[in-house]
């Protein structure tokens, strides 16, 4: 008798000629087999195999309907697999439903297939929390295409979540802190994440950032909490680590008193607290050593980054790049420091401006170079103006 490699032997109970027996075939344990004569041992024995019909293959129809349907809706099925493939092993997936519930919202089908595409997750939500969650976000937005935008910019602000508790608590968590629904708007325009943090995260850094607001001498720490908020609606989904290394960055940097350092967070600087601390760093070492390396002192420095903080957030080359574009075309270091809005441009729009300017008889050297970076309407007005003289 043959036997397949690796079933070790075969085990018959019998009621007599039982043969006790010691097995190293199967982790050394003892078994009983029946003694059988050598005719009957050696006789030829055949084996019918049989096989048990698995979930897979049953799930494999549906899993196919499924994606034959998604295809028919002209969702990139590609992507989404590759975003999260772990929705197309599920069951209980009705894409109809969620696809019915978002045309009765306004959401058209480029849109709808869109949103799965990027977030399949999508798929796994019950109409059911579906409406109980577009009723909440509803409390603060005014319409349904409002949502409809919100959906489409990011459907994982939307979907990543499914606690509806959770989200109606932070909701009424905002509000007790003073935050106004025009607030609690931007934060959902901007920074939906925050509405699907566990309530406990959001309480934290509003408790840090009244703290923050007592340590430094102001005695309205709700208004001091609102005003960082609407300067920066990213502030809630960061760390209260990130925030405090920023703001201790902020004050020894640029050696700041405890009411200078207030005034500079409830304004500007609210805007860098998100920003990682090693960046804010490394961009400002180099900010100065490239400013320094033209002839700027560094008192000149400071008060250069502290007039516009957003400097911070340009890397190395694009920041570095920018400075030698303008010295290239003859723009002095002084007319930079005194001018620093004119960084928000970029490279292309700088050099294509310039060379307009020049062509329409503009002296950049001793004028003002601020319309650089003014927007496009009013500079082509300004331009325009040069051009008929």
């Amino acid at each position: 008798m043959s036997i397949p490699k690796g079933w070790g032997y075969l085990t018959i109970l019998a009621p007599r000629n039982l043969l006790y027996m010691r097995s190293r075939f199967l982790f050394g344990s003892r078994c009983w087999m029946t003694r059988f004569s050598p005719e009957i041992l050696f006789k030829s024995v055949s084996f019918r195999f049989f096989g048990v019909k698995s979930d897979n293959e049953d799930s494999e129809p549906l899993k196919n309907r499924l994606l034959n349907n998604l295809l028919t809706m002209g969702v990139d099925v590609d992507m989404a697999k590759k975003r999260q493939p772990g929705v197309f092993n599920r069951t209980g997936i009705n894409e109809q439903d969620l696809k019915m519930f978002l045309l009765s919202k306004g959401a058209g089908q480029e849109v709808i297939a869109s949103i799965i595409s990027r977030y399949p997750r999508a798929l796994t939500r019950t109409t059911e929390n579906l409406s109980k969650r577009w009723d909440l976000w509803r409390t603060i937005m005014t319409s349904d295409l409002e949502i409809v935008d919100i959906l489409e910019r990011s459907p994982e602000s939307f979907f990543r979540s499914n606690n509806n508790v959770n989200l109606e608590n932070n909701i009424k968590f905002l509000y007790s802190v003073g935050l106004t629904r025009k607030c609690l708007c931007r934060l959902l325009n901007n920074a939906p994440r925050t509405f699907s943090n566990s309530l406990d995260l959001n309480k934290q850094m509003v408790e840090f950032l009244q703290e923050v607001c007592l340590s430094l001498g102001h005695s309205h720490p709700i208004d001091f909490v609102r005003k960082i908020i609407l300067k920066n609606p990213f502030i809630l989904i960061q760390s209260t680590k990130r925030i405090k290394a920023n703001i201790m960055f902020l004050q020894s940097t640029f050696n700041l008193n405890n009411e200078e350092l207030l005034v500079l967070i409830c304004g500007p600087g609210a805007e860098i607290l998100d920003l990682s601390n090693a960046c804010a760093k490394r961009n400002y070492t180099n900010i100065k050593e490239k400013l320094c390396s033209l002839g700027c002192t560094e008192q000149e420095v400071q008060k250069f980054v502290l007039s516009y903080l957003d400097v911070l957030f340009l890397g190395e080359k694009k920041f570095n790049d920018k400075i030698d574009c303008l010295i290239e075309e003859k723009i002095s270091i002084s007319q930079i420091i005194e001018n620093p809005r004119i960084l928000d441009s970029s490279i292309s729009t700088l050099k294509s401006r310039i060379k307009e300017l020049v062509d329409a008889g503009y002296n950049l050297s001793t004028s003002n170079i601020s319309l650089l970076s003014w927007s496009q309407k009013r500079y082509k007005t300004k331009l325009k103006m040069l051009n008929m003289r």
